[in-house]
């Protein structure tokens, strides 16, 4: 039977929730930060070729090798981390998972050779898998359903962000210290975050800061019940994989994250292979389509959809529009494939990044909206493990095309051959984004 979670909506031009505290907006934040770090980890790989290439001698290949082989046990640990984060919630899981990626970096700083480097970006992947759907579930907990999507953002956001500035601040970095310390540098950042993370993270029920009428406010609005007894068990992975919104969900997203990825690990090397822009000029090229697509992150995924729910606009066309539109903008990818000029290429790619970086809040909010009870950490690993598979073939494929044509069009073409299939994934299997019922 359908769960009977009762919402009441909350206009904010109301006294209520115009005077509520503003608590769970500072859980939102510590969120974002949480992805930044965890994006810093990963984008600190992308502008090391040309040094790890110097020290060890690696090839093309093996450096998109080394670019996915984080993504393996991310993959690979999503489903279970999210029946953990089901079973055990999130402040125990976020805990353990910080401490193994702030070690992970560290142990990529020793590396002596490739192997430990493999080693060190296995472990990363141990550590960050349960982060995004951590934080599905987290804002599931602390907001109400109106202000979903902009909490959303705010962490989907930062992983944005943090290639816009972690491009070149690293790449800086590298430059004038070396490979080494710029891993150093993320593992010292690792740690800040636990302590933060540590100190400051309490689900709703057990936040003593968290004051009654901000309570109020988030269960009328909608927010996911906290249930010991469900939280023992959840539905069952089998049946949400069954779902058909589930599997439409998965196939968007998983079309997302190849595109995303392709260009969070390649895209220094394309600006310098195609367009021959030295290391420095490269990685702050870089920054340009990921300001931008933060900026949609921010302003059309989560305040323009929140927005427009809080006037009175149906959620469901408002959310399928910006996730669908949002996702057609992706295909902006494909133009790079033809561009000519570094500038150009920035324009297709910047309209692609900006688009899917307006549609990514809107799916991430989803798992929230639909799950069974106690159940988003277990649907949020399944989303977030076809995400994976993209991110592992992504990196892989794009280095054996680029190496077999000496040219990254035919990575950019099937990327955008991908994303046609994404959307529909979207319109035909995730439809209305119907609550799934909790299984008999």
């Amino acid at each position: 039977m359908n769960r009977a979670v009762q919402t009441t909506p909350l206009p904010p031009d109301s006294d209520f929730s115009s005077k509520v505290p503003r608590r769970r907006w500072g859980i939102a934040w510590l969120l974002g930060f949480g992805v930044l770090v965890n994006y810093f980890d990963r984008v600190n790989l992308s502008v090391s070729q040309a040094a790890l290439h110097s020290e060890f001698g690696i090839s093309t290949v093996t450096f998109g090798y080394l670019l996915s082989a984080y993504s393996w046990t991310y993959a690979l640990l999503q489903m279970p981390s999210g029946l953990l984060l089901d079973r055990f919630g999130v402040r125990l899981v976020g805990r353990v998972s910080t401490v193994l990626w702030s070690i992970a970096s560290f142990g990529a700083a020793i590396s002596t050779g490739i192997s430990g480097f493999f080693a060190a970006r296995l472990l990363l992947g141990i550590g960050e898998a349960p982060t995004f759907p951590a934080n599905a579930k987290a804002i599931g907990y602390w907001f109400p359903k109106q202000e979903r999507s902009l909490a959303t953002a705010i962490f989907d956001a930062a992983a944005k962000f943090a290639s816009a500035i972690g491009v070149p601040l690293i790449g800086i970095l590298l430059l004038r210290f070396g490979w080494r310390w710029s891993f150093a540098a993320t593992g010292f950042i690792s740690l800040l975050y636990f302590a933060l993370f540590y100190a400051f993270y309490r689900n709703p029920s057990e936040d003593k800061r968290l004051t009654a009428a901000e309570r109020e406010f988030i269960t009328r609005g909608g927010a996911q019940p906290e249930d010991q007894i469900e939280a023992s068990k959840g539905a069952p992975l089998a049946y949400l994989l069954w779902q058909r919104e589930v599997l439409g969900l998965a196939l968007g997203f998983a079309s997302y994250n190849y595109s995303f990825y392709l260009l969070l690990t390649w895209l220094p090397s394309y600006l310098s292979v195609t367009h021959h822009v030295n290391l420095l000029h490269s990685v702050l090229y870089t920054s340009t389509p990921w300001l931008f697509a933060t900026f949609t992150d921010l302003l059309v995924g989560g305040w323009l959809v929140d927005a427009l729910i809080q006037r009175g606009w149906n959620p469901i066309r408002v959310r399928q529009a910006v996730l669908i539109g949002g996702t057609v903008l992706g295909l902006g990818i494909f133009g790079a494939s033809t561009a000519h000029t570094p500038l150009a290429a920035l324009f297709w790619i910047s309209l692609s990044l900006g688009g899917l970086a307006a549609a990514a809040p809107v799916g991430w909010s989803i798992p929230s909206l639909i799950a069974p009870r106690e159940s988003v950490g277990t649907l949020g690993g399944i989303i977030n493990f076809c995400n994976q598979l993209s991110a592992i073939a992504a990196p892989i494929l794009t280095g054996y095309i680029v190496q077999a044509t000496h040219s990254f069009s035919g990575a950019f073409v099937g990327a955008a051959a991908f994303l046609l299939l994404g959307i529909a994934g979207y319109v035909f299997l995730l439809g209305r984004m119907e609550p799934i019922p909790d299984p008999l």
